[in-house]
């Protein structure tokens, strides 16, 4: 206790850290559109809202994943896509 005042925990800067790597990630995921038919959109789409629900989820219970989902979120992007390109066609 400082000054009559009790002490408050500091935020931890991770679960921004990784909802800013989150938005980004929406970003990759919306401009697919470009490559990815529909269907391939609509999907990664639906994955990105379900690790964006996971990342919500685990705000005050686990914020040091919350990076580590995001990362795990543009590394699933990229591999989608390229997996699109090589045996799906996906083209821009």
């Amino acid at each position: 206790m400082t000054a009559g005042r009790p002490v408050r925990p500091r935020a931890s800067p991770w679960p921004f850290i990784g909802m800013a790597g989150m938005a980004a990630a929406f970003f990759l995921y919306a401009a697919s559109g470009l490559v990815a038919p529909w269907w391939g959109l609509t999907i990664l789409l639906f994955v990105w809202l379900v690790l964006f629900v996971t990342a919500c989820r685990w705000w005050t219970p686990h914020p040091r994943r919350l990076p580590l989902l995001a990362v795990a979120a543009v590394v699933f992007w990229f591999l989608a896509v390229s997996a699109g390109g090589a045996w799906l066609g996906w083209t821009a």
